[in-house]
């Protein structure tokens, strides 16, 4: 039997805080406990936000705290044909379709409907999809594109789920309200998911999924945050033939206000701790992880 395969795979929009070196020594630490592979992916479809001197602070960093990993690193930026080869067998299963609202337009067609009664939310917070692109004939779906357009391609996530059988998973750690075990999936809370943009060939939903399996990861260790993402990543890895691994959702490391730490609120990044005389032993101590073993 092939030993497990976990994997750390951080985005190079910011650099790592206390969050990430949870995430990431917990991972290394279940691998080296299990006699498996510890694998690091570099999540970098975002061009506008992903730059090259924080991916090298990633690699400093992780580094840093002990962690070691294989290498070539898989850099998700450079896989982008995979994705689209991905995004064409969906397309021809007839499974998405074309948008074309902008961000601020949605918000405005969620601000109509919402005189009307509440409009649904996905698990994160966002407005479901309330636009009218999928009764969009195929003539004027190919105008607007040739016109050049921008748009995004969603999942038809009720076409989707009739072409799933149950959708469930193996959760060895926690979700937000306590799940573990066998968890039912909801996909048909997320809507319509967007799988790719005009200008970008994926998403973090599509991405994900194809390379926890082209990695072959058994086990996809990640934050409590990403609990209900799973039941997108489920739909996709049924409708690919992708076979699905284990999950482990652990706990997040919060501020002195209980939210979680983010890149976007400036939670002070480990470089930073590191010039202040932070030593990795300590940076374990904090995230509440055993020392390593001697």
């Amino acid at each position: 039997m092939p030993p497990p395969v976990f994997r750390f795979a951080p985005s190079p929009n910011g650099y790592l805080h206390l969050g990430h070196a949870y995430s990431a020594l917990l991972n290394f630490d279940l691998a080296r406990r299990a006699g498996g592979r510890f694998l690091l992916r570099i999540e970098d479809i975002d061009a506008t936000r992903c730059r090259p001197e924080f991916e090298a602070a990633i690699y400093e960093d992780l580094a840093w705290l002990g962690i070691s990993w294989e290498t070539p690193v898989r850099r998700q930026s450079e896989h982008f044909s995979r994705y689209r080869e991905a995004v064409e067998k969906l397309a021809g299963l007839g499974l998405i379709y074309p948008s074309f609202e902008s961000r601020a337009e949605i918000a405005r067609l969620v601000a109509q409907r919402e005189t009307e009664a509440s409009w649904p939310r996905d698990p994160d917070g966002a407005p479901l999809y309330p636009g009218a692109a999928k009764s969009l004939p195929p003539d004027r779906r190919r105008e607007l594109i040739a016109q050049g357009a921008p748009y995004a391609l969603r999942l038809d996530m009720q076409k989707a789920l009739a072409r799933t059988k149950e959708l469930a998973w193996r959760e060895d750690g926690a979700g937000p309200g306590g799940e573990t075990g066998v968890v039912a999936a909801r996909p048909e809370a997320w809507g319509d998911v967007i799988l790719a943009r005009k200008e970008t060939p994926t998403s973090y939903h599509l991405s994900v999924v194809i390379d926890d399996a082209l990695q072959r990861v058994t086990d996809v260790v990640r934050g409590r945050d990403l609990f209900w993402s799973t039941s997108v990543h489920l739909v996709l890895q049924q409708l690919l033939g992708i076979r699905q691994p284990v999950y482990r959702h652990h706990r997040l490391i919060e501020d002195a206000s209980g939210h979680k730490l983010s890149k976007s609120t400036q939670a002070t990044a480990l470089r930073e701790l590191r010039g202040q005389g932070a030593t990795p032993a300590e940076i374990r101590s904090r995230v509440g992880l055993p020392a390593v073993p001697r």
